[in-house]
C-alpha cells in the first residue's frame, strides 16, 4: 500500500512538471517570437510556431482528463506531433540567422523541444505498453 502510494506521488508530480512545463514552453516561445523582424516570412513562421508550441499543452492538458487509455494516448500522441513541428519551426528559425535576436533563448527553446519531445514519446511508449 505505502510504496502504491509513494508511486502515485510521484507520478502527480511528474505530470504536475510536465504541464509546467509546457506551459512555460508556450509562453516562452510566444515572447520570443515579438523580437523577429516584421515580414511576409517571419509572419508565416511566427504563425505557425504559435500554433503548435501552445497546442502541445492544450493537447496534454486534454489528454490529462481523457475519457479512455486510448483517447489519453491519441491526446499524447498529437502533443508529441505538435512538439515535433515547434522544433522545426525553431530549427528554421535558427537557420535563418536573424542578427537582432536572444540567441541564447532560441538555444534553451531549441533545447527544451528536444527535451520535452523525448519525454512526450516515452510517455506514449509506456502507455500503449500497459
Amino acid at each position: 500500500m505505502y510504496h502504491s502510494a509513494i508511486k502515485i506521488l510521484k507520478y502527480k508530480r511528474m505530470k504536475n512538471d510536465l504541464l509546467e512545463r509546457l506551459f512555460d514552453f508556450a509562453i516562452r516561445v510566444i515572447k520570443f517570437l515579438r523580437t523577429l523582424p516584421d515580414n511576409p516570412e517571419t509572419k508565416i513562421v511566427r504563425y505557425q510556431l504559435i500554433k503548435c508550441s501552445t497546442s502541445t499543452g492544450a493537447n496534454y492538458e486534454e489528454a490529462q482528463a481523457g475519457s479512455s487509455k486510448a483517447d489519453f494516448t491519441n491526446k499524447v500522441k498529437i502533443s508529441l506531433r505538435e512538439m515535433r513541428e515547434s522544433n522545426y519551426w525553431l530549427r528554421i528559425i535558427t537557420a535563418l540567422e536573424f542578427n537582432n535576436i536572444n540567441k541564447n533563448e532560441l538555444e534553451w527553446l531549441l533545447n527544451e523541444s528536444k527535451e520535452l519531445k523525448l519525454i512526450l514519446g516515452s510517455i506514449v511508449q509506456k502507455s500503449r505498453k500497459q
